[in-house]
């Protein structure tokens, strides 16, 4: 053992590492950084392992979660010598500059800090993954790129339409600063779990904002990408194969990359605004793990009544709800239960969210004539057993499921209501005949989606006056409310799942749509059959600690 591995295991014992640890890590290849290594190995979290670590070099702990860096540090360093060495500028004292680092090993890094801000530095270690998120916090997303593409003042476009026109195309398709700065905004949007990326041209900024959970949050970014905004956004439809030079009407497209070993399929879509074009991009997973029947979280009722439905031979079972409530979700659930070798299942999507082996998918390109209703009138020559149609849009739709399903077709379909009583209603407003409605459905499920609290910081409360809205049921006990922790990005949410309202046509229900019964009607009779309506199978979750009273109001406002 040489002088500085003898070193090296002196300071690994004081950090709290035994002997056996300590023989292990001087053997290790420890490139990826010590505090990393001894995380991978599982010998200790590496931010207890750090705490401990500082001390013993001389150095100090960095808390960046209560630590915020001062504007003349932030200024001090550049955003590509921050990256590039994974640093965070903490603050200056006494003319020297203090800086978070994750690896005390890393000379090189030492050095390359000392060089790019021409002041001594002294370390402070910090977590990996709290250092990066703060550079994206304090810098942005991409503040490198769009650093060099300052630098470089080949993208120094103004506003007018003269000079927005201008921008060569081929030039900017090869630029690696624009190419990699849209790359780190889709690779952080789906590192994120965000659905929807929203590039929205302002007066003074361009604003990017992700949807997670349902809800925009704002992506921090440099100050300077305003100037770059016509150039990223040409960038974008670039990628999406649409004409930069037209910029007065909307258009849609589709970009497909592969990030992490997965391929993502993102729907783009443009729209001129008063300050410049608003593009709104769509992730979809093409191929991933389906959530199955049973992870949905259905009750025990709606559960059973749900597998009853999707393995009838015939019928029409319909899936209500607003955009993003997870229709889309649950009807893949619903064909990854059935879907069996001896059963022909053909799809007609707008888009093919999932790709599913086994099943014949069909993209609908209403561009060309492929329309859900010219698709559906194919898949009846096509001799099969289950039939999954994206939505029902207009009454030739309407009238094709219907006559499939009385052929003896299942039929799985979307319709946009607020309720599940509301299907029939609208069914007939298309021009579907009352008693073809009542002899066609089988049933109907209305879905919201609601965040789920965050497991490791949900907290236990009373149930407050006015809160509880059943009156004809007692209240079941405490309820959770979010806090917020790390694990949650202090939201106090972490994910999403669905609530349900499941409306079965019984007989009574199939009289009372013959006899165009108001909507209200229809669900008082299926109440009284046993459906729970979405904000008590909602109750049911806030009871469970699934999601808070707040979520449950906020997506059944309009669905009690």
């Amino acid at each position: 053992m040489n002088a500085q591995q003898t070193f090296l295991a002196k300071i690994l014992r004081q950090a709290g590492l035994s002997d056996a640890q300590v023989e292990i890590l001087l053997g290790a290849d420890l490139s990826e950084g010590l505090a990393a290594a001894v995380a991978r190995l599982e010998m200790a979290r590496e931010a207890d392992f750090l705490a401990r670590l500082a001390p013993a070099l001389g150095l100090e702990y960095a808390d960046l979660s209560r630590t915020r860096p001062t504007d003349e540090a932030l200024r001090l360093l550049p955003a590509r010598a921050v990256y590039q060495y994974s640093a965070l500028p903490l603050a200056v004292e006494d003319g020297v500059l203090v800086a978070a680092l994750n690896d005390p090993l890393d000379t090189a890094a030492a050095d390359g800090l000392r060089l790019a801000c021409g002041m001594p530095v002294r370390i402070r270690l910090a977590p990996a993954e709290d250092i990066d998120k703060a550079i994206k916090k304090y810098y942005g997303v991409g503040a490198e790129a769009i650093e060099k593409m300052i630098e470089d003042g080949r993208y120094e476009v103004s506003d007018t339409e003269a000079n927005i026109s201008k921008i060569d195309v081929n030039e900017m398709g090869q630029e690696a600063s624009i190419v990699r700065f849209v790359n780190q905004i889709i690779a952080e949007a789906d590192r994120q779990g965000a659905t929807d990326i929203h590039v929205e041209p302002m007066e003074d900024e361009l604003r990017i904002r992700y949807r997670i959970d349902g809800m925009l949050h704002k992506v921090d970014v440099p100050p300077q990408i305003n100037r770059l905004k016509a150039a990223i956004i040409s960038r974008l439809k670039v990628m999406a194969n649409l004409d930069i030079a037209e910029k007065r009407l909307p258009m849609d497209g589709r970009i497909g990359i592969r990030l992490n070993g997965e391929d993502i399929d993102i729907r783009v879509s443009t729209c001129p605004t008063a300050y410049g074009e608003s593009v709104s991009l769509r992730l979809l997973q093409k191929a991933g793990n389906f959530v199955q029947l049973k992870d949905l979280g259905m009750s025990p009722r709606d559960y059973a009544l749900t597998q009853k439905l999707i393995t009838r031979p015939n019928g029409i079972i319909l899936v209500t709800g607003p955009t993003g409530s997870g229709k889309s979700t649950s009807l893949y659930a619903f064909l990854h239960e059935i879907n069996k070798v001896n059963v022909r299942i053909m799809t007609a999507e707008d888009p093919i969210e999932y790709e599913m082996k086994g099943v014949n998918q069909v993209l609908v390109r209403a561009d060309i004539g492929l329309t859900f209703a010219r698709a559906l009138r194919a898949f009846l020559r096509q001799d099969p057993d289950i039939i999954m149609v994206g939505e029902i849009r207009d009454g030739e739709t309407a009238e094709i499921a219907i006559n499939a399903s009385l052929t003896g077709h299942l039929v799985f379909s979307t319709l946009h209501t607020n309720d599940a009583a509301g299907a029939f209603a609208r069914l007939i407003d298309m021009g579907a005949e009352p008693f073809l409605v009542a002899s066609a459905v089988a049933g109907v499920l209305a879905q919201r989606l609601a965040r789920r609290l965050c497991p490791k910081c949900r907290r236990e409360i009373p149930l407050k006056d006015g809160w509880w809205d059943q009156p004809h049921l007692p209240p079941q006990g405490h309820v959770y409310a979010p806090q917020g922790c790390d694990a949650c990005a202090h939201t106090g949410y972490k994910g999403r799942g669905a609530i349900f309202e499941l409306l079965g046509v019984t007989e009574r229900i199939g009289s009372l749509i013959v006899a165009r019964r108001s909507t209200a009607d229809i669900r008082k009779a299926a109440m009284e059959e046993g459906m729970a309506t979405l904000r008590q199978d909602g109750w049911r979750k806030v009871f469970g600690g699934f999601t808070s009273v707040e979520e449950l109001f906020r997506v059944t406002e309009d669905a009690k």
